[in-house]
C-alpha cells in the first residue's frame, strides 16, 4: 500500500478546527488537541441546546397563557380544555402572543372557553376494586405478654 503523507489536507483540517475554536480561552484556541476537545464539547452542547430551546419556549408560552387565563377567571388547563371543546385550534405560541399584545382578544377567547364548558371526564370504577371486602386488622400479641 502506498504511503500517504496528507500534507495540505492535514493542515487544512487543523486550520478549520482552530478557526472554530477562535475566541476560546488560552490553549483551547491555540493548541490543536485542546482546541479539538473544546470544539467537540461545544458542538455537543449546541446539539442539545437546539432541542432544549423548544422546551424552554413552550414553558414560557404556558406560563404566559396561565397568567392571562387566571386574570380571566380560568386556570391554564380549563382554558385549553375549553378552547379544544369550542373548536379553537390556536397553538400555544399564538395564544401567548395574544395574551401579551392583545389582552382584549385573549379575553374573548377565554370567554369562548368558559362558554364551551367541557364535561368532566368520569373515571370508570373497576369491578374488583368496588366489590372487594375490607380486611380486618390482625391483632398482634404485645411484647409484655410473652415475658
Amino acid at each position: 500500500m502506498p504511503r500517504v503523507k496528507r500534507g495540505t489536507v492535514r493542515r487544512a483540517k487543523r486550520k478549520k478546527l482552530l478557526a472554530r475554536a477562535k475566541g476560546y480561552y488560552a490553549n483551547k484556541s491555540k493548541l490543536y488537541r485542546a482546541a479539538k476537545e473544546s470544539v467537540d464539547t461545544a458542538l455537543k452542547y449546541a446539539f442539545v441546546g437546539r432541542r432544549r430551546k423548544k422546551r424552554d419556549f413552550r414553558r414560557l408560552w404556558v406560563i404566559r397563557i396561565n397568567a392571562a387565563a387566571r386574570e380571566n377567571g380560568l386556570t391554564y388547563g380549563q382554558l385549553i380544555a375549553g378552547l379544544k371543546a369550542a373548536g379553537v385550534t390556536l397553538d400555544r405560541k399564538i395564544l401567548a402572543d395574544l395574551a401579551v399584545k392583545e389582552p382584549a382578544s385573549f379575553a374573548s377567547l377565554a370567554q369562548q372557553a368558559k362558554d364551551a364548558k367541557p364535561l368532566p371526564v368520569a373515571r370508570p370504577v373497576r369491578a374488583e376494586k368496588a366489590a372487594r371486602p375490607v380486611k380486618a386488622a390482625k391483632a398482634r400479641p404485645s411484647s409484655s405478654a410473652t415475658a
